[in-house]
């Protein structure tokens, strides 16, 4: 039997509402699913008197919910966010149909504050913003009209999150540290720290066009869903390259910040990296 478990530590952003009626009806939807963290990035119209009658008794939700300039400010504390598409994306995307998504979603939520992104109503949301994601979430639909309202959409992925949520607990081993989830803005400053390390190293982007490594590398970190004490290890291996560099007579250029390392530096990479083609 599915019991009415609160899911605190999920929250559902929407990322410039444009209709206030679907900020009412998706705050409807969470307190169905007993849901109650609700983000707004640049609404339209927030508050709104059609929002609290489209609410429909979840008034109380709406009050609590905050507004916010940018995606990153939404998820700034969340260790694991997962974003809502349509569209086909490429490979370097990890994909999960909602049932599944929605597991991995309680049971990261489980380490730490998790938060799903829902894009605009007409153009959803930008690579940029996707690059914030560990996880995408497509729902099965007609594939001849699989256009979903946006509060149609929360009330499809609340009501998998509930039921996950009764499910039986997460299979991690329980002799696994439940050691936090790295936060959006831990993992921010660990991307400004590598990209520094790579510009200082002369690291080059060879894929065409120049201008896609980065994208790469932070999906390919995104995927690995890392903890806090990885994000740690990593940067100290990075603050270590940067105390070489300073000992053999490189300007003295160590990351504000970044964690203190004893471990030996790593070797002088001159290999040039394949070629690829471009990525949107």
């Amino acid at each position: 039997m599915i019991q009415a478990v609160p899911l605190a530590a999920i929250r559902i952003v929407l990322v410039e509402p444009s209709h206030p009626g679907n900020i009412g009806a998706v705050a409807r939807a969470m307190k169905n699913m007993a849901l109650a963290d609700l983000i707004l990035v640049r609404p339209k119209a927030f508050p709104h008197p059609e929002a609290t009658a489209r609410a429909s008794g979840a008034d109380d939700l709406l009050a609590r919910t905050r507004t916010v300039d940018s995606v990153s400010d939404a998820v700034a504390d969340c260790g694991f966010v997962a974003a809502t598409t349509s569209r086909p994306r490429d490979q370097n995307f990890r994909a999960l149909d909602l049932h599944d998504a929605a597991k991995r979603i309680f049971e990261m939520s489980e380490r730490g504050p998790a938060a799903i992104l829902f894009g605009a109503e007409r153009t959803g949301l930008t690579n940029e913003e996707l690059a914030l994601a560990h996880l995408l979430i497509r729902i099965p639909a007609n594939p001849e009209y699989p256009s979903l309202n946006l509060a149609m959409a929360v009330q499809l992925t609340t009501y998998e999150l509930f039921r996950a949520a009764g499910s039986p607990a997460s299979t991690r081993p329980l002799s696994e540290p439940a050691v936090p989830l790295a936060p959006g803005a831990d993992m921010e400053r660990f991307y400004t720290h590598l990209q520094q390390v790579m510009d200082e190293v002369d690291f080059k982007d060879r894929t065409t066009g120049g201008t896609h490594l980065m994208t790469r590398l932070r999906r390919l970190f995104q995927r690995c869903e890392m903890d806090q004490n990885e994000v740690n290890i990593l940067r100290g291996i990075l603050t270590s390259v940067q105390h070489k560099r300073r000992a053999a007579g490189a300007p003295n250029s160590t990351a504000a910040g970044a964690p203190n390392s004893t471990a030996a530096g790593a070797p002088n990479d001159t290999a040039a990296g394949p070629s690829s083609k471009n990525e949107s």
